[in-house]
């Protein structure tokens, strides 16, 4: 058996040698959507890929100004130097440069004035010096025109008859071919029986050589076998198009693992391989490195690629890996990128500037609807993040099928959203070395629609609450870009139907479509709707995604020639904060009465532990990778985090013992030794503490490394996973105290997470494409945080650069009291005054007295429900309280608390001190006359569906350094009142009180009861 693989394969050589005289071809596709490379990285690329060995560039960004949209048009003067400059510097470099054009979404095959303007297009490229080509036919809709029909009997013909005749013209140089069913998945019916591979198989010039991207858009594997299969329908090897690496269908995740999956022994049977990386230029080291080492390998070492839980890469050593490994041509994945981050560490320390942020393709919706999630479309670059979803009358975790999945959208159908989509603009690479130039003038004719009529699978796993952790990462005028480098994009949200148009890529034309309301849901099988989808906040099933090579229908797609024939609406403005309920609530320090002199002494520490802060290490690179590893792959301490948290959740009621007392976490009695359950759930959380500090310590240095450039790749991806690891903190830090009933499990337990019954075996398995599973690593995180219809909770805006500001979460401490009170006071001072008015002060006396009225019976009755957010020094910058149940709560306060205060603010108080400004003495009198009545009864209409009451207030200056602090407070507080069974809250805002209202409908409250004597408004919200 083995003699006769390995004739095989002596034959596969053999054939390699007589019919490829060519060289093997290596390289990088610069292929994805989104913001292109500019012409100094590009020639940055070039050196790297002579040092590594590797011969191919394919110049090919899908949202470059001429390259796809406007394809027919000829370069200026100054965009053809830049494209000189690159060819020339891609020869020095010994790297075969392929210029590339995609006129598959509006070109008449048929027309010879079409082709005669692509024959003088490539011409004109000609003349620049290039010397090697590509059609690309990707992402284009395979139905023929009305003219070209009479001309072509099929789509392929027209595409051969194109393609040969541009060949011929160029006098046959090098040249490559995407064709439109570019992966098994799309071959129509299939690889063997496709009559349109067949015909490019038969028809096109043998010396064409022909893209493949595998089993799927991103294959997992590809097998021998599978080449051998295409390469007979093709009559030639193909070129692999890799999009293991490609980032640009999902915000939140970024590929840093090895290249893998593909064996080394594929190489006799192909023609070449080229990697279509990540959108981040500096992010695809790794992804070069390493396919760069697999190309001059022939074996392969038959290990596990993945980076199992039990090996550790920054730790091992080549004694730790097989004899065969250590031979030049053998390739194993963890030893390749082992080898391709200590080759990449020295970059962090080369220093460079910023230019601006790198951007994904990413349309602007307002509304958000749910639909079937697992169908791809261009452009929509939405993070598909998960929360818990459980009943609390079950503990079964659900298989999801195909049925329920369908059944369930058929209901969400009926939601209506209003969607104002904005085209991305149009980006133009080749007029600055340093710079991508937006050009909003120029109609951006490519616009995306959700794939209809796409076959569902058997089973997938169902994602209920999609979430864009980050925020949009927005392209810049160019004069902007080196000022706001993380500008976010508004509303991120998809608002998309199963067959609806989800968004337009033409600038100022707006599509609006309305779908009526059907308030009236029923439960779908043994999915419970309701706990899905809440009544005031609807939470999508999925958001449309954009996929490597995707364009999804040629029905909604708009060439420049037919722009004049849409309906051509006003110009819609995106506000700062108008239509944006995600939005943070961030005001200029002029209004605040903090002290700025405190603020700088802030300022001043944080420069402190900076200087002090050890540089970037091979260490911090391995977690890193770890964290963003590859599509279907999470890395070692990846699998670490979840499956530690998921460890502590499940085994909390260990605490339930000691946490009343604390005794465990404060050393305890010593005649009582801690049992040795307890004692292991303290180690391990203490252990999980310290994996979360190793990312926020990453987050630091990757802010701090001298390379600015790098910092700006991959500071958002970081920035977000340390987010979420500070949530999961924040919990388990809570639960350590033990405040929670011994079911709590069945309020927590959530249905669709990293270990629900068969989720984790599909996302590995890839026979789904990695769109189905968004949002990596830290979707997977955030999905095990029990906290349903916080789809907003989980959207920040990035911060405006790389910055060490960033704040933790954790319980409240006795010892916080103090500090609380102030910010309490701070807070509420700063809601009550108008920015023309003078600051509200208060006697010291009375210095207390708010905080007395809003927070101090939290802090006293039922302090367990208190969290705080802390800064590296640990000063508190914000809190949020509540009480599991406000009627109980008001009457203890009634007996407890009131009595105190009645007797601390007699009602003389207001007649012999005039309490300063006579908005401060209003304010007091007002406080005073509340404490001498008793507690406001909740009304039933909010009881019923809010019971618990909150309270939180954050400095002004913290939600400026950290938007997401706010929000990340709230999902603590309101996961440990999940865990308590609750699962609505509330607060209760005097009308007149406009910032108040405007902080906590910020955080995703809603009116929910309109008190006409009182003058109160309660807001609330589920979760």
């Amino acid at each position: 058996m083995e003699d006769g693989h390995m004739r095989e394969k002596c034959t596969a050589l053999d054939h390699g040698t007589q019919d490829q005289q060519r060289q093997f071809i290596c390289g990088v596709i610069e292929g994805f959507y989104g913001r292109p490379w500019t012409t100094e990285q590009r020639k940055d690329l070039f050196r790297k890929l002579k040092k590594l060995g590797m011969d191919s560039y394919m110049y090919a960004p899908k949202d470059d100004y001429k390259h796809r949209a406007y394809w027919r048009e000829l370069y200026t003067v100054e965009e053809a130097d830049h494209l000189s400059s690159l060819i020339s510097a891609a020869k020095e470099a010994g790297i075969v440069f392929y210029y590339a054009l995609s006129p598959g979404l509006d070109m008449t095959y048929s027309s010879q004035k079409e082709i005669a303007t692509l024959k003088r297009k490539l011409d004109q490229v000609s003349q620049f010096g290039c010397e090697a080509y590509a059609l690309l036919f990707d992402d284009i809709e395979s139905e023929l025109s009305k003219a070209d029909k009479e001309v072509f009997q099929t789509f392929a013909n027209a595409q051969v008859s194109v393609t040969n005749e541009i060949f011929t013209h160029l006098s046959g140089p090098k040249f490559l071919f995407c064709p439109t069913q570019y992966c098994a998945s799309r071959a129509v019916p299939s690889v063997v029986d496709s009559e349109y591979l067949n015909t490019l198989g038969s028809k096109l010039n043998n010396e064409i050589d022909i893209l493949w991207t595998g089993d799927k858009v991103i294959s997992k594997i590809i097998t021998i076998e599978s080449v051998r299969e295409i390469t007979e329908i093709l009559r030639r090897p193909p070129v692999i198009w890799d999009n293991l690496h490609a980032n640009d269908y999902d915000q939140k995740r970024v590929f840093l693992g090895p290249y893998t999956g593909r064996s080394p022994e594929l190489i006799p049977y192909l023609r070449g391989v080229m990697t279509n990386p990540n959108c981040e230029f500096y992010g695809n080291f790794i992804a070069v490195h390493t396919l760069a080492f697999w190309s001059r390998c022939s074996l392969d070492s038959k290990m596990n690629s993945s980076m199992s839980a039990d090996i550790k890469l920054e730790t091992e050593n080549e004694d730790d890996l097989p004899v065969e490994c250590l031979s030049k041509n053998v390739y194993h994945p963890r030893l390749a990128l082992k080898n391709a981050i200590t080759d990449w560490l020295p970059e962090f320390f080369v220093e460079k500037e910023a230019f601006g942020p790198i951007t994904k393709p990413q349309p602007q919706v307002e509304m958000v609807m749910p639909i079937i999630p697992i169908i791809p479309s261009i452009n929509t670059c939405m993070s598909l993040t998960t929360t818990t979803t459980t009943s609390t009358n079950t503990r079964t975790v659900p298989e999801v099928n195909t049925t329920q999945l369908q059944a369930l959208a058929d209901v969400c159908s009926t939601v209506s959203s209003t969607l104002t989509p904005i085209s991305n603009p149009v980006m133009n690479s080749l007029v600055s070395p340093t710079k991508v130039v937006t050009n909003d003038d120029i109609i951006n004719p490519i616009p995306t629609t959700v794939a209809s009529n796409i076959e569902l699978p058997e089973k997938i796993p169902i994602s209920i609450v999609p979430v864009a952790i980050m925020e949009a990462k927005g392209v810049e005028e160019s004069s902007e870009l080196n000022r706001d480098l993380f500008d976010p994009v508004k509303n991120t949200e998809s608002a998309i139907g199963a067959n609806q148009i989800e968004s337009s890529k033409v600038d100022n034309l707006p599509i609006v479509e309305d779908i009526p309301i059907d308030e009236k849901r029923e439960q779908v099988n043994s999915l419970s709707v309701d706990t899905m989808l809440d009544d005031h906040s609807l939470s999508p099933l999925s958001a449309g995604v954009i996929e490597p090579m995707e364009c999804s229908s040629i029905n909604s797609q708009i060439s420049p020639k037919e722009v004049n024939k849409l309906m051509v609406a006003d110009d819609v403005v995106m506000e700062d904060s108008a239509n944006d309920i995600n939005s943070m609530h961030v005001e200029s320090p002029s209004s605040s009465p903090v002290s700025n002199a405190e603020m700088h002494d802030e300022d001043e520490l944080v420069a402190k532990s900076t200087a002090t802060r050890t540089k970037i290490s091979l260490e911090d690179l391995s977690l890193l990778c770890d964290l963003f590893y590859l599509p279907f792959e999470h890395g070692s301490r990846g699998l670490k985090l979840l499956s530690e948290f998921q460890w502590l959740k499940v085994n909390a009621n260990v605490m339930l013992q000691v946490g009343a007392s604390g005794t465990a976490s404060a050393g305890g009695d010593a005649a009582k030794p801690i049992k040795p359950e307890v004692s292991e759930w303290l180690q391990r959380s203490e252990g999980f503490a310290k994996l979360c500090a190793g990312v926020q310590d990453l987050l630091f240095k990757v802010a701090d490394c001298e390379n600015k450039e790098i910092s700006h790749d991959l500071y958002s991806y970081v920035w977000d996973i340390s987010g979420a690891l500070s949530l999961l903190n924040g919990f388990v830090q809570w639960l350590a105290l033990g405040h929670f009933p011994p079911n709590m499990s069945s309020y927590t337990e959530g249905s669709y997470t990293w270990f629900s019954k068969g989720w984790k075996e599909a996302f590995m398995s890839g026979e789904q494409e990695p769109w189905v599973f968004r949002g990596g690593l830290s979707a997977d995180l955030q999905r095990l945080m029990p906290v349903d219809a916080g789809n907003d909770l989980f959207v920040y805006k990035l911060p405006e650069q790389p910055t060490a500001n960033y704040y933790q979460i954790r319980p409240y401490r006795s010892s916080d009291e103090t500090e609380i009170n102030k910010i309490c006071t701070r807070t509420y001072l700063q809601w009550q005054s108008n920015e023309d008015d003078d600051e509200i002060l208060l006697p010291a006396h009375l210095a207390d007295i708010v905080a007395d009225a809003v927070v101090g019976a939290h802090l006293t009755l039922q302090p367990e429900f208190c969290v705080v957010a802390y800064d590296n020094t640990d000063s508190i910058v914000g809190y949020a309280c509540g009480a599991l149940d406000v009627n109980a709560f008001q009457r203890n306060v009634d007996i407890c608390w009131l009595p105190e205060l009645r007797e601390k603010y007699p009602r003389t108080l207001l007649e012999t001190d005039a309490a300063g400004s006579s908005k401060a003495h209003k304010m007091v009198a007002e406080f005073v006359e509340t404490f001498h009545n008793c507690a406001a009864v909740c009304p039933s209409e909010v009881f019923g569906t809010f019971p618990a009451l909150l309270s939180a207030g954050t400095l002004r200056e913290a939600e400026q350094r950290d938007n997401g602090i706010v929000k990340r407070l709230l999902t603590v507080l309101l996961a440990a009142l999940r865990a308590n069974g609750c699962f609505g809250v509330h607060v209760c805002v005097p009308e007149q009180d406009t910032e108040q209202m405007s902080f906590y409908t910020k955080i995703g409250f809603i009116e929910v009861y309109r008190n006409e004597i009182s003058k109160c408004i309660y807001l609330g919200r589920r979760f």
